[in-house]
């Protein structure tokens, strides 16, 4: 497994390059000018100088070759310095700078990035929670009114997109009966019993909203498997064995049943890191989501660029850590 895991990250750097320079080549050709913003009573002569200091005068190949060099070593070595303390590890020179706030990248996206997974890692987490005992538990009660009921919230919550769910809540909850604050407070401290309190309250609508499209998206995998998996001979061949059936199911049948449902959950955890981006602009959750449209709108090329990259990056590696789980779930799976 340690040859196949090395080959695959191997194979994964020429693909980041790849997909690194088709990002950048689109973000070229795009129609977005970041001075397009100020002021038209700028001087031509200034608008230019400013230009130079972004450094779009330069040609495009070296531009991308600078913002390779610093996204791979220069933007690591000052995150290692920061989580280590050690200011002599970051390496000095040019680091990515947003068009927009002047500031680096780096440090944008670490300010943003606890309020998304407060956020949408809390929903992923409870979707999954949710959706794999009711998938489980429908599929071995087919037909029977839980499982219709299952069906039918999971078939709602994957019909019904999220700025209609968001929207709907915040008249239900927030403006008729005033539960919850409608906007998210990305400022509060929690440092009291109030304060958290006061935290939950404005995580419920958005973390709802997010836990109910995932939950819905998992179980009906779930559910699938369960059932493709509970009329297969193992099943009966455990039966006629004398097991019980929690063991049968919840062993023998589980476990082959996940892994299918493990590409699914692998596959997105990579947006836990970038953010819904549509329920963080209703509930105006300030995390890497709202981050990431407000960089489009600016026209801020190392910010779409760099949050691009982290993307697929995430991408390629939970896919292989799905590969990986495939082997640990099925004993027949090896890849030496």
């Amino acid at each position: 497994m340690f040859t196949y895991t090395l080959r695959r990250l191997l194979l994964a750097i020429p693909t980041l390059l790849f997909i690194a320079l088709i990002i950048f080549l689109l973000l070229e050709l795009s129609p977005g000018d970041p001075m397009a913003d100020m002021p038209l009573t700028i001087p031509p002569e200034v608008r230019e100088q400013m230009r130079l200091a972004l450094g779009l005068g330069e040609p495009w190949f070296v531009r991308f070759y600078k913002w390779l060099y610093m996204f791979t070593i220069v933007e690591p070595s000052h995150m290692l310095a920061n989580l280590t303390g050690i200011e002599s590890l970051a390496l000095e020179g040019q680091r990515i700078i947003s068009f927009q706030t002047r500031s680096p990248v780096a440090d944008i996206i670490a300010q943003r990035l606890p309020q998304t997974l407060w956020v949408v890692g809390l929903s992923y987490l409870f979707g999954i929670l949710v959706a794999v005992p009711i998938g489980v538990y429908s599929a071995y009660r087919q037909y029977s009114w839980f499982d219709q009921a299952g069906t039918f919230v999971s078939m709602v919550g994957f019909s019904l997109p999220t700025f209609f769910t968001g929207p709907l809540l915040i008249l239900i909850f927030s403006v008729w009966l005033g539960w919850f604050p409608i906007i998210y407070d990305t400022t509060l401290v929690v440092d009291s019993v109030d304060s958290f309190l006061q935290q939950v309250r404005q995580m419920a609508m958005p973390v709802f909203v997010l836990t109910l499209y995932n939950a819905a998206q998992i179980v009906r995998f779930m559910r699938a498997a369960m059932l493709d998996n509970m009329t297969q001979d193992y099943v009966r061949t455990a039966r006629a064995k004398g097991m019980t059936e929690r063991v049968v199911v919840l062993v023998h049948v589980l476990r082959n049943s996940m892994i299918p449902v493990v590409t699914v959950i692998a596959l997105g955890i990579p947006t836990i890191f970038t953010g819904a981006i549509i329920t963080e602009q209703i509930f105006r959750v300030n995390g890497l989501g709202q981050l990431l449209i407000t960089a489009i709108y600016a026209s801020d090329f190392p910010m779409v660029l760099t949050l691009s990259v982290v993307f697929a990056i995430l991408i390629v590696l939970f896919n292989l850590i799905a590969d990986l789980l495939y082997a640990i779930l099925d004993p027949r799976i090896r890849y030496d």
